[in-house]
């Protein structure tokens, strides 16, 4: 079926999807080869296991049950009074109920650079997944037409309130038009105003944000009450990037050998980039830093820009933590700016740690879109990223008034880890090949994923 830009504009909501955003739309879906195809299938699974050995690892690191370090890294800069209330008991073993990857399509399959468990995209993808299942049915999506909001809906079958921020308003839109699709047990409500109502929370507000919403408290408490389901759960040490370098760090590796299978630790240690915690700790003379061979991290700044194939980046909890606001390429800045961003990186450990991680290349594709001012079908030449989304299934919540742990639910888990996983659908953005940061909106193609025929 060939499309022009009207069939995929006419479809749009009139409300749009994003405030004040635009893209670039394509007549056809991004296709993945099916050994790609499989990996996503499996990753859900994979990253929600990882997601749990954290959790884990976190309050075994506070009872001293393993190193104490870990909790102080991911406890850095955080308000006592956040991890007070995340820390209730009843919520220990709460996991977040959405799990997106931010993955980098490589010439070797994939690289993760994050896990985002307070994504936006989710309208936006299943709008994208049902407008191109009835335009272009003989490629039908990942995940399916429907996917998205069937994966969305199982996490609240009495419905729930979106609660969003200010600070997330770009994406109010698409949460209309979702919470519109999915009917009247959802609505969307601003957070800065919002009171809990004995009604399941979706989270669409990040916590560092949480002065600006007097009503965090309540909606906390009432979750660890069990009086609702809150997702994600406002757990501050599960949204850092910290996670990623330390699950390559070497005195962690028994640790993470004990705790994850083979096969899941081996497909992992593939997906996820080398990393490290930019911790400015003096390093004994006789030391170095395993995989950089550098004794402190100021010689980082001498690197040559052959040498700097490296990214730097705020762990979380902080407003430039998200949106690859603060995100730092070795190779594509001057000498001077590197060296700013490593100086910024130390300075910054005690209350916003970063992280490094190496830099791995995107694959160059083509993918045909439609010039904006023309309407004329052009090609791009382009690297991708994509966001696949993984919704967490989980047992019916308990009736209002139940006793908690009477019933697991999303963010009140009375009993084991929820499984199975759901692949709603995967978001496929394409940026110009000559940008090294694969995101943004007005010169990217977004469309769906589907598997290749």
């Amino acid at each position: 079926m060939s499309l022009s830009s009207q069939d995929v504009l006419q479809a749009m909501p009139p409300g749009g999807l994003f405030a004040g955003k635009r893209w670039l739309s394509s007549p056809e879906p991004f296709p993945l080869a099916p050994p790609l195809v499989a990996e996503l299938e499996k990753l859900g699974h994979r990253l929600h296991v990882f997601l749990k050995t954290a959790n884990d690892l976190y309050y075994r690191s506070l009872q001293g049950r393993v190193p104490p370090w870990i909790a102080a890294y991911l406890d850095a800069g955080k308000p006592p009074e956040l991890l007070a209330a995340a820390r209730a008991p009843a919520l220990r073993q709460a996991l977040p109920s959405v799990i997106r990857p931010d993955l980098i399509l490589t010439e070797t399959g994939f690289a993760l650079t994050e896990i985002d468990s307070v994504p936006g995209g989710i309208g936006l993808t299943a709008w994208l997944s049902q407008t191109y299942a009835r335009l272009h049915p003989d490629k039908p999506p990942l995940g399916g037409a429907s996917g998205m909001l069937e994966g969305f809906g199982s996490l609240f079958p009495q419905g729930a309130d979106v609660v969003i921020s200010e600070e997330a308003g770009d994406y109010r839109p698409e949460m209309d038009w979702l919470t519109a699709q999915l009917g009247p047990d959802f609505a969307v409500q601003q957070a800065e105003t919002y009171q809990p109502r004995d009604r399941a929370i979706y989270r669409f507000f990040e916590l560092f944000d949480l002065p600006q919403i007097p009503g965090w408290r309540a909606m906390q408490a009432a979750a660890a009450e069990g009086r609702l389901t809150l997702s994600a759960p406002m757990k501050p040490w599960l949204e850092e990037k910290l996670w990623l370098a330390l699950f390559h760090s070497r005195p962690l590796r028994e640790l993470w050998r004990r705790e994850l299978r083979e096969n899941q630790r081996d497909a992992l240690a593939r997906l996820i980039p080398r990393g490290w915690v930019v911790d400015p700790a003096p390093i004994p003379p006789h030391a170095v830093l395993p995989g950089l061979e550098v004794n402190a991290w100021d010689e980082l700044a001498h690197f040559s820009q052959k040498e700097r194939q490296l990214v730097l980046k705020r762990s979380g909890f902080h407003e430039d933590a998200w949106g690859s606001r603060s995100v730092v390429i070795g190779h594509d800045v001057p000498q001077p700016q590197w060296a700013a961003a490593l100086r910024l990186a130390q300075d910054s450990f005690a209350t916003s740690p970063w992280v490094l991680q190496q830099f791995h290349a995107a694959k160059v594709v083509e993918h045909p879109y439609f010039d904006r001012d023309s309407g004329a079908l052009r090609i791009m030449q382009g690297r991708v990223r994509l966001c696949p989304y993984y919704f967490v299934a989980h047992p019916a919540s308990p009736a209002p008034g139940s006793p908690p742990g009477s019933s697991p639910s999303p963010s009140h888990p009375g009993g084991t880890y929820p499984s199975p996983i759901r692949l709603g659908g995967v978001l496929a953005t394409i940026v110009p090949s000559d940008k090294k940061i694969l995101h943004g909106m007005s010169d990217s193609i977004l469309v769906p994923a589907c598997a290749a025929v």
